[in-house]
Protein backbone atom coordinates (compact mmCIF):
# COMPACT_ATOMS: atom_id res chain seq x y z
CA UNK A 1 0.00 0.00 0.00
CA UNK A 2 1.12 3.56 -0.76
CA UNK A 3 0.77 5.85 2.24
CA UNK A 4 0.97 9.63 1.79
CA UNK A 5 1.70 11.21 5.16
CA UNK A 6 2.17 14.87 6.03
CA UNK A 7 4.96 15.28 8.57
CA UNK A 8 4.65 18.23 10.95
CA UNK A 9 7.58 18.10 13.38
CA UNK A 10 6.70 21.44 15.01
CA UNK A 11 8.63 22.91 17.91
CA UNK A 12 10.78 21.93 20.90
CA UNK A 13 11.26 18.19 21.13
CA UNK A 14 8.82 17.69 18.24
CA UNK A 15 11.49 17.12 15.57
CA UNK A 16 13.39 14.71 17.84
CA UNK A 17 10.44 12.45 18.66
CA UNK A 18 9.04 12.64 15.13
CA UNK A 19 12.39 11.39 13.80
CA UNK A 20 12.03 8.23 15.89
CA UNK A 21 8.43 7.65 14.80
CA UNK A 22 9.56 7.94 11.18
CA UNK A 23 12.29 5.33 11.80
CA UNK A 24 9.75 2.93 13.28
CA UNK A 25 7.17 3.60 10.56
CA UNK A 26 9.74 3.01 7.83
CA UNK A 27 10.73 -0.26 9.48
CA UNK A 28 7.06 -1.29 9.52
CA UNK A 29 6.66 -0.29 5.89
CA UNK A 30 9.65 -2.40 4.90
CA UNK A 31 8.47 -5.39 6.93
CA UNK A 32 4.90 -5.30 5.59
CA UNK A 33 5.73 -4.15 2.05
CA UNK A 34 4.26 -0.64 2.12
CA UNK A 35 5.58 2.54 0.53
CA UNK A 36 5.49 5.73 2.61
CA UNK A 37 5.73 9.16 1.03
CA UNK A 38 6.60 11.65 3.78
CA UNK A 39 5.94 15.34 3.04
CA UNK A 40 7.41 17.70 5.70
CA UNK A 41 5.65 20.99 6.47
CA UNK A 42 6.10 23.90 8.88
CA UNK A 43 3.83 24.72 11.80
CA UNK A 44 3.98 26.47 15.19
CA UNK A 45 6.85 28.71 16.27
CA UNK A 46 9.05 27.27 13.52
CA UNK A 47 6.52 28.46 10.94
CA UNK A 48 6.19 31.89 12.59
CA UNK A 49 9.96 32.32 12.47
CA UNK A 50 10.10 31.24 8.83
CA UNK A 51 7.02 32.87 7.27
CA UNK A 52 5.23 34.79 10.03
CA UNK A 53 2.26 32.39 10.26
CA UNK A 54 1.84 29.44 12.69
CA UNK A 55 -0.16 27.41 10.13
CA UNK A 56 0.76 28.59 6.62
CA UNK A 57 -1.45 27.99 3.57
CA UNK A 58 1.25 25.76 2.07
CA UNK A 59 1.15 23.54 5.17
CA UNK A 60 -2.64 23.37 4.96
CA UNK A 61 -2.51 22.23 1.34
CA UNK A 62 -0.01 19.50 2.21
CA UNK A 63 -2.17 18.27 5.11
CA UNK A 64 -5.40 18.49 3.12
CA UNK A 65 -3.99 16.34 0.33
CA UNK A 66 -2.38 13.73 2.61
CA UNK A 67 -3.87 10.42 3.76
CA UNK A 68 -2.88 11.24 7.35
CA UNK A 69 -0.88 13.77 9.36
CA UNK A 70 1.81 12.83 11.89
CA UNK A 71 2.47 15.73 14.24
CA UNK A 72 5.10 16.39 16.91
CA UNK A 73 4.52 19.31 19.29
CA UNK A 74 3.86 23.03 19.29
CA UNK A 75 4.95 25.90 21.51
CA UNK A 76 7.99 28.02 22.41
CA UNK A 77 8.97 29.92 25.59
CA UNK A 78 9.57 33.19 23.74
CA UNK A 79 5.85 33.29 22.97
CA UNK A 80 4.68 31.76 26.27
CA UNK A 81 6.54 34.46 28.19
CA UNK A 82 5.22 37.34 26.08
CA UNK A 83 1.54 38.02 26.89
CA UNK A 84 1.49 40.83 24.31
CA UNK A 85 2.46 38.59 21.38
CA UNK A 86 -0.09 38.98 18.57
CA UNK A 87 0.78 35.71 16.84
CA UNK A 88 1.27 32.55 18.88
CA UNK A 89 2.25 28.98 17.95
CA UNK A 90 -0.90 27.57 19.56
CA UNK A 91 -3.02 29.61 17.16
CA UNK A 92 -1.63 27.38 14.42
CA UNK A 93 -2.95 24.28 16.17
CA UNK A 94 -6.43 25.77 16.57
CA UNK A 95 -6.41 26.97 12.96
CA UNK A 96 -5.29 23.55 11.73
CA UNK A 97 -8.07 21.79 13.64
CA UNK A 98 -10.66 24.20 12.28
CA UNK A 99 -9.51 24.20 8.65
CA UNK A 100 -9.03 20.42 8.50
CA UNK A 101 -12.30 19.80 10.34
CA UNK A 102 -10.58 17.81 13.10
CA UNK A 103 -13.55 17.69 15.43
CA UNK A 104 -12.87 14.63 17.61
CA UNK A 105 -9.74 14.16 19.69
CA UNK A 106 -9.32 10.50 20.65
CA UNK A 107 -7.12 9.95 23.71
CA UNK A 108 -6.69 6.45 25.07
CA UNK A 109 -5.38 5.90 28.59
CA UNK A 110 -4.03 2.48 29.51
CA UNK A 111 -1.42 0.95 31.76
CA UNK A 112 1.76 -0.90 30.86
CA UNK A 113 2.38 -4.04 32.97
CA UNK A 114 6.11 -3.32 33.39
CA UNK A 115 5.48 0.30 34.45
CA UNK A 116 2.40 0.05 36.60
CA UNK A 117 4.34 0.99 39.74
CA UNK A 118 5.60 4.17 38.05
CA UNK A 119 2.14 5.64 38.34
CA UNK A 120 1.52 8.08 41.21
CA UNK A 121 -1.66 6.10 41.89
CA UNK A 122 -1.76 2.80 43.76
CA UNK A 123 -1.55 -0.38 41.73
CA UNK A 124 -4.92 -1.67 42.95
CA UNK A 125 -6.62 1.51 41.78
CA UNK A 126 -5.34 1.48 38.21
CA UNK A 127 -4.84 -2.16 37.24
CA UNK A 128 -7.02 -2.93 34.26
CA UNK A 129 -7.48 0.70 33.25
CA UNK A 130 -8.28 0.97 29.55
CA UNK A 131 -10.37 4.04 28.79
CA UNK A 132 -10.78 6.42 25.87
CA UNK A 133 -11.72 10.09 25.93
CA UNK A 134 -13.37 11.70 22.93
CA UNK A 135 -12.93 15.45 23.24
CA UNK A 136 -14.76 17.85 20.94
CA UNK A 137 -12.11 20.02 19.26
CA UNK A 138 -13.60 22.77 17.13
CA UNK A 139 -16.25 24.39 19.34
CA UNK A 140 -16.70 25.67 22.86
CA UNK A 141 -14.90 28.40 24.73
CA UNK A 142 -11.67 28.14 22.72
CA UNK A 143 -13.49 29.23 19.56
CA UNK A 144 -16.20 31.50 20.98
CA UNK A 145 -16.18 35.27 20.86
CA UNK A 146 -13.57 36.73 23.17
CA UNK A 147 -12.30 40.16 24.05
CA UNK A 148 -11.90 42.97 26.57
CA UNK A 149 -14.15 45.78 27.74
CA UNK A 150 -13.81 48.89 29.91
CA UNK A 151 -10.28 49.66 28.88
CA UNK A 152 -9.16 46.06 29.28
CA UNK A 153 -10.32 45.65 32.88
CA UNK A 154 -13.03 43.14 31.95
CA UNK A 155 -12.32 40.07 29.79
CA UNK A 156 -14.77 37.57 28.33
CA UNK A 157 -14.65 34.21 26.54
CA UNK A 158 -17.95 32.85 25.22
CA UNK A 159 -18.68 29.12 25.14
CA UNK A 160 -20.93 28.21 22.21
CA UNK A 161 -22.06 24.80 20.89
CA UNK A 162 -24.52 23.71 18.23
CA UNK A 163 -26.57 20.52 18.36
CA UNK A 164 -24.86 19.36 15.17
CA UNK A 165 -21.41 19.66 16.77
CA UNK A 166 -22.52 17.63 19.76
CA UNK A 167 -24.22 15.00 17.60
CA UNK A 168 -21.21 14.25 15.39
CA UNK A 169 -18.90 13.87 18.41
CA UNK A 170 -21.41 11.75 20.33
CA UNK A 171 -21.92 9.53 17.26
CA UNK A 172 -18.19 8.75 17.27
CA UNK A 173 -18.46 7.96 20.98
CA UNK A 174 -21.39 5.59 20.58
CA UNK A 175 -19.71 3.83 17.65
CA UNK A 176 -16.48 3.41 19.63
CA UNK A 177 -18.39 2.11 22.67
CA UNK A 178 -20.03 -0.53 20.46
CA UNK A 179 -16.57 -1.91 19.61
CA UNK A 180 -15.52 -2.01 23.26
CA UNK A 181 -17.44 -2.62 26.50
CA UNK A 182 -20.61 -0.80 25.38
CA UNK A 183 -20.31 1.79 28.14
CA UNK A 184 -20.45 5.51 27.42
CA UNK A 185 -20.13 8.41 29.86
CA UNK A 186 -21.17 11.93 28.88
CA UNK A 187 -19.17 14.44 30.92
CA UNK A 188 -20.76 17.86 31.41
CA UNK A 189 -21.76 20.54 33.91
CA UNK A 190 -25.47 20.50 33.17
CA UNK A 191 -26.41 21.78 36.62
CA UNK A 192 -24.81 25.15 35.75
CA UNK A 193 -24.09 25.58 32.02
CA UNK A 194 -26.61 25.91 29.20
CA UNK A 195 -24.17 24.39 26.71
CA UNK A 196 -23.89 21.33 28.96
CA UNK A 197 -27.68 21.01 29.03
CA UNK A 198 -27.62 20.97 25.23
CA UNK A 199 -24.95 18.25 25.35
CA UNK A 200 -26.98 16.14 27.76
CA UNK A 201 -30.32 16.41 25.94
CA UNK A 202 -28.66 15.70 22.58
CA UNK A 203 -26.95 12.54 23.84
CA UNK A 204 -30.12 11.41 25.60
CA UNK A 205 -32.01 11.69 22.30
CA UNK A 206 -29.41 9.47 20.61
CA UNK A 207 -29.63 6.64 23.16
CA UNK A 208 -32.51 4.96 21.29
CA UNK A 209 -30.24 4.48 18.25
CA UNK A 210 -27.72 2.52 20.34
CA UNK A 211 -29.84 0.40 22.69
CA UNK A 212 -26.92 -1.89 23.57
CA UNK A 213 -24.83 0.96 24.97
CA UNK A 214 -25.15 1.73 28.68
CA UNK A 215 -25.01 5.54 28.96
CA UNK A 216 -24.20 7.51 32.10
CA UNK A 217 -24.07 11.26 32.70
CA UNK A 218 -21.60 12.75 35.17
CA UNK A 219 -20.55 16.25 36.12
CA UNK A 220 -17.00 17.15 35.17
CA UNK A 221 -15.89 17.75 38.77
CA UNK A 222 -17.09 14.28 39.79
CA UNK A 223 -15.24 12.69 36.87
CA UNK A 224 -12.06 14.59 37.81
CA UNK A 225 -12.31 13.01 41.25
CA UNK A 226 -13.16 9.48 40.10
CA UNK A 227 -10.37 9.44 37.53
CA UNK A 228 -7.84 9.29 40.35
CA UNK A 229 -9.96 6.98 42.51
CA UNK A 230 -11.24 4.27 40.16
CA UNK A 231 -10.21 5.01 36.57
CA UNK A 232 -10.84 1.40 35.57
CA UNK A 233 -14.57 2.00 36.07
CA UNK A 234 -14.65 4.04 32.85
CA UNK A 235 -14.56 2.91 29.24
CA UNK A 236 -15.53 5.59 26.65
CA UNK A 237 -16.05 9.19 27.78
CA UNK A 238 -17.26 12.07 25.61
CA UNK A 239 -17.00 15.73 26.53
CA UNK A 240 -16.60 19.28 25.28
CA UNK A 241 -13.39 21.08 24.42
CA UNK A 242 -12.26 22.72 27.68
CA UNK A 243 -13.33 19.85 29.96
CA UNK A 244 -11.62 17.37 27.65
CA UNK A 245 -8.41 19.37 27.56
CA UNK A 246 -8.15 19.27 31.35
CA UNK A 247 -9.39 15.73 32.01
CA UNK A 248 -7.21 14.06 29.39
CA UNK A 249 -4.08 15.59 30.88
CA UNK A 250 -5.19 14.37 34.30
CA UNK A 251 -5.82 10.87 32.93
CA UNK A 252 -2.43 10.78 31.21
CA UNK A 253 -0.51 10.45 34.49
CA UNK A 254 -2.31 7.18 35.28
CA UNK A 255 0.12 5.34 33.01
CA UNK A 256 3.11 6.81 34.85
CA UNK A 257 4.30 9.19 32.15
CA UNK A 258 2.80 11.69 29.70
CA UNK A 259 5.59 10.56 27.40
CA UNK A 260 3.71 7.32 26.77
CA UNK A 261 0.28 8.46 25.64
CA UNK A 262 -0.73 8.80 21.97
CA UNK A 263 -3.74 10.55 20.47
CA UNK A 264 -5.66 11.06 17.25
CA UNK A 265 -7.72 13.99 16.00
CA UNK A 266 -10.36 12.72 13.63
CA UNK A 267 -11.85 14.63 10.71
CA UNK A 268 -14.23 13.89 7.88
CA UNK A 269 -11.41 13.47 5.34
CA UNK A 270 -8.01 13.47 7.04
CA UNK A 271 -6.95 12.65 10.58
CA UNK A 272 -3.99 13.83 12.62
CA UNK A 273 -1.94 11.72 15.03
CA UNK A 274 0.20 13.18 17.82
CA UNK A 275 1.63 12.55 21.30
CA UNK A 276 -0.31 14.26 24.07
CA UNK A 277 2.77 15.91 25.60
CA UNK A 278 3.88 19.42 24.75
CA UNK A 279 7.04 20.79 23.20
CA UNK A 280 9.07 20.38 26.45
CA UNK A 281 11.53 23.20 25.65
CA UNK A 282 13.75 22.34 28.63
CA UNK A 283 14.73 19.10 26.88
CA UNK A 284 15.06 20.45 23.36
CA UNK A 285 18.26 19.36 21.67
CA UNK A 286 19.42 17.21 24.59
CA UNK A 287 18.41 13.87 23.04
CA UNK A 288 16.57 12.84 26.24
CA UNK A 289 12.89 13.17 25.23
CA UNK A 290 10.71 10.06 25.41
CA UNK A 291 9.64 9.19 21.84
CA UNK A 292 7.21 6.38 22.76
CA UNK A 293 4.04 8.48 22.73
CA UNK A 294 4.84 9.63 19.19
CA UNK A 295 5.69 6.07 18.14
CA UNK A 296 2.39 4.83 19.59
CA UNK A 297 0.62 7.67 17.76
CA UNK A 298 2.09 6.20 14.57
CA UNK A 299 0.57 2.86 15.59
CA UNK A 300 -2.83 4.56 15.90
CA UNK A 301 -2.24 6.09 12.46
CA UNK A 302 -1.60 2.73 10.80
CA UNK A 303 -4.73 1.27 12.38
CA UNK A 304 -7.16 4.18 12.14
CA UNK A 305 -6.16 5.99 8.96
CA UNK A 306 -5.17 2.94 6.91
CA UNK A 307 -6.94 -0.02 8.54
CA UNK A 308 -3.61 -1.79 9.06
CA UNK A 309 -4.25 -3.53 12.38
CA UNK A 310 -1.32 -5.95 12.23
CA UNK A 311 1.12 -3.12 11.62
CA UNK A 312 -0.22 -1.10 14.56
CA UNK A 313 -0.05 -4.13 16.84
CA UNK A 314 3.54 -4.80 15.77
CA UNK A 315 4.48 -1.30 16.93
CA UNK A 316 2.73 -1.72 20.28
CA UNK A 317 4.40 -5.10 20.76
CA UNK A 318 7.89 -3.69 20.22
CA UNK A 319 7.14 -0.73 22.53
CA UNK A 320 6.05 -3.12 25.27
CA UNK A 321 9.22 -5.13 24.66
CA UNK A 322 11.37 -2.01 25.03
CA UNK A 323 9.65 -1.13 28.31
CA UNK A 324 10.03 -4.65 29.67
CA UNK A 325 13.74 -4.72 28.77
CA UNK A 326 14.44 -1.24 30.10
CA UNK A 327 15.26 0.37 26.77
CA UNK A 328 13.83 3.71 27.87
CA UNK A 329 14.77 7.38 28.22
CA UNK A 330 15.69 9.01 31.51
CA UNK A 331 12.11 9.82 32.54
CA UNK A 332 11.44 6.08 32.93
CA UNK A 333 14.90 4.70 33.66
CA UNK A 334 15.03 5.40 37.40
CA UNK A 335 18.35 4.10 38.69
CA UNK A 336 18.96 1.97 35.61
CA UNK A 337 20.70 2.94 32.38
CA UNK A 338 18.92 5.71 30.47
CA UNK A 339 18.92 5.50 26.68
CA UNK A 340 19.02 8.52 24.39
CA UNK A 341 16.00 9.42 22.29
CA UNK A 342 17.76 8.31 19.11
CA UNK A 343 18.94 5.06 20.73
CA UNK A 344 15.36 4.13 21.66
CA UNK A 345 14.23 4.85 18.10
CA UNK A 346 17.05 2.79 16.63
CA UNK A 347 16.32 -0.12 18.99
CA UNK A 348 12.63 -0.14 18.11
CA UNK A 349 13.30 -0.05 14.36
CA UNK A 350 15.92 -2.79 14.57
CA UNK A 351 13.65 -5.06 16.61
CA UNK A 352 10.82 -4.59 14.11
CA UNK A 353 13.17 -5.50 11.28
Amino acid sequence: MKLNIALLAGDGIGPEVIEQAVKVSNAIAKKFNHEINWTPALTGAAAIDAVGEPYPDETHEICKNADAVLFGAIGHPKYDNDPSAKVRPEQGLLKMRKKLGLFANVRPTFTFPSLIDNSPLKRERIEGTDLVFLRELTGGIYFGEKGRRQGGDIAFDNCVYSRAEVTRLAKKGFELAMTRSKKLCCVDKANVLETSRLWRETVQAMEKDYPEVEVSYEFVDAVAMRLVQWPNSYDVLITENLFGDILTDEASVISGSMGLMPSASMGAKVSLFEPIHGSYPQATGKNIANPLATVLSAAMMFETAFGLQEEGQAIRDVVNKSLAQGVVTEDLAGNEKAYKTTEVGDWLAQNIA
